[in-house]
């Protein structure tokens, strides 16, 4: 696909809808002949019996028309979900489907996710290795990236209204300072599947943690029993130039590959399935300080957030490079300070320097909508989808985190009562998204809200000397990190 031309409407249907169609019909193996348009009209399928036997497709010919209903159904839903009224009504028209038709929100993106995950398994069962990237020698985690099931549903933003003074009590968490850098701890991120969380620093340094010796080093006999528990499995060093800190780091979704983004104006790959590498296995050189990066959850391209205005997509296995067609149209000429995926793909949001907060295409990478002003003329830090991709949270440092919904651009919530003027630090869900998180760099404090209510139910003594530069909650528990100036990595966990 040529990204610096938009590809056309059927192009984006067949795009989406052929893994949609495999998915749904992965169950028993069929592979009807699908039809040159997906609008199709309703069809009144009447034949007696006689008619029927002499018809060996039948039964298949109900099947299909049972399937391309349900396709037009997700598609009005979808459209009119996303506030595309006037798509959602001609298609409705077109399809003889209700405009009204009840689709559960966002059914449409997630099979479409779990189509395109039905293809890539048969592709691997035929042969077809994952992460071609990897080189040969890559021994891989059993079950890595195997994401288990939320502790609950994720809330629903958009169906909440008055809620105040129904602020949940936040849950008291025990921490545990884990290990430290020789210079500032920048950042950190956990693997998808809650396993790992690694950490960056400005001593180019990065250390990988594994979460089950985290929890047994904080038991109380843990070190006197076979010796003391040393929680980080790995460390790598592959950045070299001094004071060119690591910026951002991700996690491979199905592969045991942890990528790195720093102001060397690169992003390297490091292999954790092996014992003894401490090198890159592979780099990327862009031509701008990398502050930011994200996987796409197929693995198969990356996103950089540079000091260049547009995020650079790359393709994992060529390397190739692309960029947004409509960039000039924009206007725009501030840094990204981060990027992110949502959690099928379909779109990415990004934070800028100027304010900002984008969104952006998935597919033609085009921007669909840009809240500018999103916090005043201060730095927008961080932003990051809801579970259900229908919000955005994102960071400031106006000292304000916001929630917005993206289908109109309005905000929803705003969370007040941090201050964070100086660092780059960042606002994150809860994994149930419950609660926000984010740093009060006045009071050294890890301030908590409630998510729907918006009221500051918590307030957590840092216990780092100065403030925290990042917070990273685990995706899977009630978990989380943060690490900061004093170059130390503490570990936070519910106490049950």
């Amino acid at each position: 696909m040529d990204w610096n031309v938009g590809p056309s409407l059927s192009d984006l249907q067949w795009a989406m809808l052929l893994p949609l169609k495999n998915y749904l019909m992965f169950s028993n193996r069929s592979k009807p002949k699908f039809p040159p348009t997906v609008f199709l009209p309703l069809v009144d399928f009447q034949m007696d019996e006689s008619e029927r036997k002499m018809e060996p497709n039948f039964e298949q010919t109900l099947q299909d028309g049972k399937l391309y209903r349900q396709i037009n159904a997700l598609i009005v839903a979808h459209l009119r979900d996303y506030n595309l009224t006037q798509a959602a009504r001609a298609v409705a028209s077109a399809t003889m489907t209700s405009f009204e038709v009840e689709v559960p929100p966002c059914r449409l993106l997630d099979l479409v996710a779990k189509g395109l995950a039905v293809e890539k398994d048969e592709k691997l069962r035929g042969g077809v290795p994952s992460a071609a990237f990897l080189d040969s020698g890559a021994v891989m985690h059993v079950a890595y990236g195997s994401t288990p099931a939320p502790r609950t549903v994720a809330i629903d933003f958009g169906a909440v209204h008055d809620t105040k003074g129904s602020s949940k009590a936040f849950p008291k968490h025990e921490t545990r300072h884990v290990s430290e850098h020789k210079n500032i701890a920048r950042c950190a991120r956990f693997s998808l599947d809650g396993r790992f969380v690694a950490t960056g620093s400005l001593d180019m340094s990065i250390k990988l943690f594994e979460i089950s010796k985290i929890k047994q080093m904080m038991l109380p006999d843990a070190n006197t029993r076979d010796g003391p528990v040393r929680p980080v499995i790995r460390t790598f060093y592959d950045h070299i130039q001094e004071l060119q800190p690591i910026n951002d780091l991700d996690f491979h979704p199905q592969s045991p590959v942890l990528i790195s983004g720093a102001k060397d104006h690169t992003i390297k790959f490091f292999d954790f399935s092996k014992t003894v590498a401490k090198r890159a296995f592979r780099v990327i050189q862009d031509t701008h300080n990398v502050r930011s990066v994200s996987f796409h959850p197929s693995g198969d391209f990356l996103l950089a957030g540079t000091d260049h205005p547009v995020a650079h997509l790359y393709d994992v296995n060529t390397f190739q490079c692309y960029l947004s067609a409509n960039v000039q149209d924009l206007g725009i000429s501030a840094s990204i300070n981060q990027v992110r995926y949502s959690s099928n793909g379909g779109m990415y949001v990004t934070a800028s320097k100027d304010g900002a907060i984008r969104l952006w295409d998935g597919v033609t990478a085009n921007c669909v909508r840009s809240i500018v002003g999103a916090h005043g003329t201060a730095e927008a830090i961080s932003a990051s989808f809801t579970k259900d991709q229908r919000f955005v949270l994102s960071c400031g440092k106006d000292s304000s985190v916001k929630l917005w919904e993206i289908g109109t651009g309005k905000l929803v919530k705003q969370y007040l009562g941090a201050a964070h003027t100086q660092l780059r630090c960042q606002a994150v869900f809860n994994d149930t998204q419950e609660f926000v998180l984010s740093i009060d760099d006045q009071s050294n404090e890890i301030v908590v809200w409630d998510a729907l209510t918006a009221e500051i139910v918590a307030r957590l003594p840092s216990n780092h000397i100065g403030a925290p530069r990042w917070l990273e909650h685990s995706p899977t528990e009630a978990a989380f990190v943060s690490c900061g100036g004093d170059r130390s990595v503490r570990f936070w966990k519910e106490i049950l």
